[in-house]
């Protein structure tokens, strides 16, 4: 019971402190490409209870699983432009650089990485919005230090001018209830992260 209170605490918190009106609505049937790694993809859930797949019933316009299981930014960054030329997404929700944590590849590179990403979507005119990857000590289960992402993410979303999401997934991925395993949702631990996708993009105005 004490870990729902604090999980809907941090929501609200996240929902009040973090967001401004900075996108006009999307039009209606207007795509939006969830980009990431495993937990894009899903991975341990069914295709319907992946978080694309509940944001588009929350949202009403389709959204694109577009989650790669295992990828690192580098490759992730190589395969960005093709899916956003074949989708023509007018909203990227970016959520990666979580594998090249786990890996301890340099954050610079991952910094690289995101920034560059974000680039090829707002040379297209594609809004963006991102949530933040838990750091390390979060991932391993072992005395949770803090709520938060990385700061890794705070800096690019900071440099690049880009809505973020930093509580949600720390939160979730911190709670043995909505987790599969160490470091992926179950089915409620996805809904979870739908929703809070959902309430970014209310708060920003894209939805």
């Amino acid at each position: 019971m004490k870990k729902t209170l604090l999980f809907v605490l941090i929501l609200l918190l996240t929902a009040c402190s973090k967001s401004e009106k900075v996108f006009d609505k999307l039009p209606a049937d207007t795509v939006i490409l969830a980009f990431g790694d495993s937990l894009t993809y899903g991975t341990n859930v069914n295709e319907e209870q992946s978080y694309p797949s509940v944001l588009e019933q929350l949202s009403f316009h389709p959204v694109i699983n577009s989650g790669v299981a295992g990828e690192i930014s580098a490759d992730g960054l190589k395969r960005l432009p093709a899916v956003l030329d074949e989708e023509k997404p007018q909203l990227l929700i970016l959520i990666h650089g979580g594998n090249d944590i786990l890996r301890r590849i340099p954050h610079e590179q991952t910094v690289a990485n995101l920034t560059a990403m974000i680039a090829e979507a707002k040379k297209r005119n594609i809004k963006v919005v991102m949530l933040g990857v838990p750091a390390l000590q979060l991932f391993s289960a072992v005395g949770l230090s803090s709520l938060e992402s990385d700061p890794l993410y705070q800096q690019v979303a900071e440099a690049e001018n880009v809505p973020i999401d930093l509580t949600s997934l720390p939160a979730i991925i911190s709670s043995r209830e909505l987790k599969s395993d160490d470091v992926h949702p179950n089915a409620q631990g996805y809904q979870r992260l739908a929703d809070a996708v959902f309430t970014l993009l209310k708060n920003t105005g894209a939805l």
